[in-house]
């Protein structure tokens, strides 16, 4: 019962358990710094804990394979000491300065070419290697710089075309500071204008009421002089059709007694309607235009 009591228990609570005694762990005797308990920050917590201890086996994996190599390179050093020493007689004390010189330069060389021996076909395949590796690494290196120099024209060319569109920016800055000085004043003058208009409607209408007040016939202000102008108008163009009535009957035979007749009546109605104009000219006291 313990056992699927456990196996149906809570991830969370798992989880906090299996974090709470891995900081216990990390932090040994010092206390685990105060955070903010939610699934958040668990989740969290649980993932860099799994990195690390994934990170920790594979560093002891590593070095117990280092610990194996070093142990068999101490047993192959120990071995070929054995020979050098027992069969050949030669230990470091008794070669020259030269020879030892030249097996220390022999044993850096190898160590640094990591080969696994000494014999001549390691040293050339490392050899090989590293050229192999110094070419890809050349051509890498040619590849890095082809794209560096298309980047360097790229960008070249984009601060270029940044510096034209701030110049374009400035100016069309300039040129909306100018416009808007231009809409500014033509608004300021056309206030003015509104204004004395305005006032000038006050003051026309003002003196209008004086000089009613004073007396002056009412067909004599300005809205009457207006619409007398407007009537005289009217009555010039209805005049115009009996104008070009008359000029017709100019063209007809002076021998025709009814024609006479006809042109005769016409003339008397042109006669009345110009004394009808004279008269209403003449009542206006003033000149218009």
């Amino acid at each position: 019962m313990a056992a699927a009591g456990a196996a149906g228990g809570d991830p969370f609570q798992e989880k906090l358990t299996r974090v709470t005694l891995w900081l216990k762990k990390l932090y040994e005797n010092v206390p685990i710094p105060v955070y903010e308990v939610n699934e958040r920050t668990v989740d969290i917590l649980h993932e860099v804990m799994e990195f690390n201890e994934e990170t920790d086996r594979d560093v002891m994996l590593l070095i117990e394979d280092m610990k194996d190599q070093t142990s068999k390179y101490e047993a192959e050093a120990d071995y070929w000491k054995d020979i050098l020493e027992k069969s050949l007689g030669l230990s470091k004390g008794s070669l020259s300065e030269e020879a030892t010189k030249d097996l220390s330069d022999l044993v850096e060389s190898a160590v640094e070419l990591e080969v696994e021996d000494t014999s001549l076909s390691s040293f050339y395949c490392a050899i090989d290697d590293m050229t192999l590796e110094l070419y890809e690494t050349k051509s890498e290196n040619e590849e890095m710089e082809l794209k560096y120099k298309t980047l360097k024209e790229k960008l070249t060319s984009a601060l270029m075309m940044e510096k034209r569109l701030e110049k374009d920016i400035e100016k069309l800055e300039k040129s909306q500071e100018v416009q808007k000085a231009k809409a500014e004043a033509q608004s300021k003058n056309m206030k003015f204008l509104e204004a004395k208009c305005k006032d000038m409607r006050i003051r026309i209408s003002d003196a209008e009421d004086q000089l009613v007040a004073r007396g002056l016939d009412q067909s004599l202000t300005h809205e009457a002089l207006m619409k007398l102008s407007e009537e005289l108008a009217a009555l010039r163009k209805k005049n115009e059709p009996l104008k070009m009535e008359r000029a017709s009957y100019h063209d007809l035979p002076p021998s025709i007694p009814l024609a006479q007749v006809m042109v005769e009546e016409e003339r008397r109605k042109l006669k009345a309607l110009d004394e009808e104009l004279t008269r209403e000219i003449e009542a206006v006291p003033f000149e218009l235009t």
